[in-house]
């Protein structure tokens, strides 16, 4: 990659900071850390900074009701509101929203130009739990899944996978896909956990059945337990799909560190998963990937983590960070799982 004309590119913009409730944990420290940590190592200096840009409302109904798009927009100017136990919008959490989905949106649009090879997103507030009709587990629109479906209305792209590492379960990104032949959408979260949803046997429905792949794991599970899970079932399964777009929704909350979880994932584990993915990328779609945040409350592990996905898009070695590989020790069994999986997959 040439040092003046980079590759790899992102996504940031100040306006993601203004969407804050004091004491919640999806805060705007989780970002300040990340691009702290990103800028002190010097690797933005490999990026090249993609312009963000808000949604439109027609983007949005790509994927969303009327009715969701104007009760997120009716939160402008309210300085608290709260959607559910967990979701919250501030004054400008409307505008961050449509900032956080249209800078996906541009990051897409730039890979999908050829201008860049791929891209991360340091977007917020987060989105895959945002289903159709439904603003929850704060996630306010869904930002990967409005840069899936503008993608697929792009001529030549027809087959676009997702690739969700958050601890929790994608649900909105799942109920959004669920019956489209054209996404595959492939989920490691720990269960049972927070949405509830995300067992094994949910597979897609119609002409979708059998690209919706759900591998729930038992708390304890860590880097150990994760390797066969892509290795076996994750990288076959994209092969077999052959996309020519991935996308990741990058959540860094089943690092052992994060405090809403019991995953034992650690920075250098998320670099295997990302080194896989990446190498997927380049094998089927000409590197073509966009990487979007969705969790991670740990501000420490989130940073390493996400550093360590950025090093996978530069082609840079893992770099140890102070957390470590985690409280060593061993891992749930999930052969019976990883086996019933493959049988109802074909895998």
């Amino acid at each position: 990659m040439s040092a003046d004309n980079p590759r790899v590119g992102y996504i940031y913009d100040p306006l993601y900071l203004e969407h804050e409730l004091p004491g919640h944990p999806e805060r705007p420290d989780r970002l300040r850390a990340i691009m702290s940590h990103l800028e002190e190592s010097g690797l933005l200096e490999q990026m090249r900074q993609v312009e963000a840009r808000d949604a439109t409302t027609h983007e949005l109904r790509f994927v969303h009701t009327e009715s969701l798009i104007e009760e997120v927009a009716a939160t402008a100017g309210v300085d608290r509101y709260r959607f559910d136990a967990d979701t919250y919008g501030s004054a400008r959490s409307y505008e961050a929203a449509l900032r956080a989905a249209g800078g996906t949106l541009a990051a897409t649009e730039a890979v999908l130009r050829g201008e860049i090879d791929s891209a991360f997103c340091f977007v917020r507030p987060p989105g895959h739990h945002a289903t159709p009709d439904r603003v929850m587990g704060f996630c306010l629109f869904n930002n990967v899944a409005v840069a899936a479906a503008r993608a697929l209305e792009e001529p030549g792209i027809d087959r676009v996978a997702i690739i969700d590492l958050d601890v929790h379960h994608g649900n909105g990104t799942q109920d959004i896909f669920y019956d489209d032949p054209r996404v595959l959408y492939f989920s490691t979260h720990q269960f049972p956990h927070y949405p509830g949803t995300g067992h094994w046997t949910e597979i897609g429905s119609g002409e979708g059945e059998g690209y919706t792949i759900n591998v729930p794991l038992p708390a304890g599970s860590g880097d150990d337990t994760y390797r066969p899970c892509y290795n076996e079932i994750c990288a076959p399964a994209v092969r077999r799909f052959r996309p020519q777009l991935i996308f990741v929704s990058a959540g860094f909350d089943a690092h052992f560190a994060d405090p809403l979880a019991s995953i034992l994932l650690s920075a250098r584990g998320y670099y295997e998963i990302a080194s896989l993915i990446r190498g997927l990328a380049d094998d089927l779609c000409e590197g073509r990937l966009v990487y979007a945040l969705e969790g991670g409350y740990d501000l420490t592990a989130i940073a390493w983590s996400a550093r360590a996905c950025v090093d996978t898009l530069l082609g840079n070695a893992f770099a140890e960070d102070p957390l470590g590989g985690g409280p060593g020790v061993r891992g749930p069994d999930i052969e019976p799982l990883l086996a019933e999986v493959k049988r109802l997959h074909g895998l």
